[in-house]
């Protein structure tokens, strides 16, 4: 009976070892012929494809950039006071006679010369038509017909998270037309200048974004993912990464459209300085409101106060239209020129007020 049993698992262990034998050989062949046919699988792939154009079966980014690459453009100036002091930037073509969006700080505010590089590698003579230090942007114009320009979007509907694209020429024009990816970090964003003469300036309501920014792409475009431009890039925070800033492009148009119009755009004045609902808390912490922007700071012989309008107002709409940003205020003031007049609807302690304001100019 011993021996039987004996028999038994003997013969048990030896069909364990032939079942094995055979199908470790099975996976040895079976490897060894994927690898010597492993050309053949075309459809084997680690990593997602990007998508592409159906008809043209080229990256629509691509093709997006292609076209915004060529309506960006290098930007380098002369102070006429000093020989030494050189300005280099970006600009972006807004449209196809020649006007270019750029930033103040890029053409200085007194330029012996301007030089425009554009992406053929041709140079051409600029100038100067208007320019504002407060919101850091200058329009420059050079001559001729037929450039390519990129389409400037509304700013007001960006939204946090939305993919952006910076292009300029960061550090010098050796690196001319690079190309950064983002997103919107925030909107509505104030920071704090200091001024080369030890003064402290503002900058509101600006596009925050994680694209890289470095010197030299001030002045370049910020587009969303269609390739429109939605802001000019001004500045970075150089004590952080990822955190670049941009003004909304808004404020350009009704420049440029004057511009075109007339030959020229007079800065219409005010003569007052406000905060939005949440800067206005650090400046006054007893001060609450839900809309509008409070007058913190006004010229005594400006047009404002001459209407009537004192500080702790609050702005509610400029010519009708709302206005919660000093942005926002200045694009309706931009429709206008000096001499114009313009209806201001405001509340003081809680009545609301209208008044006319014949505006000055801050030429």
């Amino acid at each position: 009976m011993k021996s039987l049993f004996k028999k038994i698992i003997l013969v048990f262990f030896s069909l364990i070892i032939f079942f094995s034998l055979f199908i470790g050989a099975s996976v040895i062949y079976n490897s060894l012929a994927n690898k010597n046919n492993i050309g053949n699988f075309e459809n084997i792939s680690l990593s997602i494809p990007a998508p592409r154009n159906e008809e043209s079966g080229v990256l629509d980014r691509a093709d997006m950039l292609e076209r915004a690459l060529k309506s960006v453009v290098g930007i380098s100036s002369a102070d006429a006071f000093s020989t030494n002091i050189m300005y280099m930037g970006s600009g972006v073509m807004a449209t196809s006679d020649g006007y270019i969006i750029t930033n103040q700080h890029v053409v200085g505010a007194r330029p012996q010369r301007i030089e425009v590089t554009l992406h053929s590698g041709e140079t051409l003579e600029g100038k100067t038509l208007w320019s504002s230090s407060a919101l850091d942007i200058a329009i420059v114009k050079i001559k001729g017909e037929g450039y390519t320009t990129s389409e400037l979007a509304d700013a007001k509907g960006v939204r946090v998270g939305e993919g952006v694209i910076a292009i300029g020429n960061p550090l010098s024009m050796q690196f001319e037309r690079t190309v950064t990816a983002g997103i919107v970090s925030a909107v509505g964003r104030s920071i704090s200048i200091e001024n080369d003469d030890g003064t402290t300036s503002y900058m509101e309501d600006l596009i925050q974004t994680d694209a890289s920014i470095n010197p030299g792409n001030s002045g370049g475009p910020l587009l969303n993912e269609k390739g429109e431009v939605i802001g000019i890039n001004t500045i970075k925070v150089s004590t952080a990464e990822g955190m670049g800033f941009a003004v909304p492009v808004n404020i350009c148009v009704p420049i440029i459209e004057r511009l075109k119009s007339v030959g020229e755009f007079h800065t219409p004045y005010l003569g007052l300085y406000a905060y939005t609902r949440t800067a206005a808390k650090y400046y006054n912490e007893n001060v609450s409101f839900e809309k509008g922007l409070y007058v913190a700071r006004l010229d005594s012989y400006g047009p404002a106060f001459s209407a009537g309008i004192r500080s702790g107002d609050i702005i509610l709409r400029v010519g009708g239209v709302e206005v919660n940003t000093m942005l926002a205020l200045r694009e309706e003031l931009y429709k206008r020129q000096s001499g114009e007049t313009v209806e201001i609807e405001f509340m003081r302690d809680g009545t609301l007020r209208k008044v006319s304001v014949m505006l000055s100019s801050d030429d």
